[in-house]
């Protein structure tokens, strides 16, 4: 599978961006799987933003972004979206998609699949 993320840039503090996935491969049933969102900063680990499941229908936030960010998903474009809203310095990073090989998120090993990331920056 092919995992392509788009949609970072610079932005100021308390601005929005949308980021977007767009998933391909024949052999990957985009519909089947939970997808994920994940952030690395500079100098940190990689963390966990949000992941939604197969349908759509149960989503799931880290607690920094909770109110903040809203994933969703169409599978008929095999494409996954991260909505950012009141965006803050600390939410600088290389935000990755990822796939997960289960219906439901359970955790962050879940994740096998990985895009090749899409820097934000916010100024404060």
């Amino acid at each position: 599978v092919q995992l392509q993320a788009s949609g970072g840039g610079l932005v100021q503090a308390g601005g929005s961006l949308t980021l977007s996935c767009a998933a391909s491969g024949r052999t990957f049933p985009f519909s089947s799987y939970a997808m994920g969102w994940f952030r690395q900063a500079p100098g940190k680990e990689r963390e966990f933003v949000a992941a939604i499941s197969w349908s759509g229908g149960s989503t799931y936030y880290a607690d920094s972004v909770r109110g903040r960010f809203t994933i969703s998903r169409d599978n008929a474009k095999n494409t996954v979206y991260l909505q950012m809203n009141s965006l803050k310095p600390e939410d600088t990073a290389v935000y990755y998609c990822a796939g997960s090989g289960r219906s439901y998120y359970h955790g962050p090993s879940d994740f096998g699949s990985w895009g090749q990331g899409t820097l934000v920056t916010v100024s404060s």
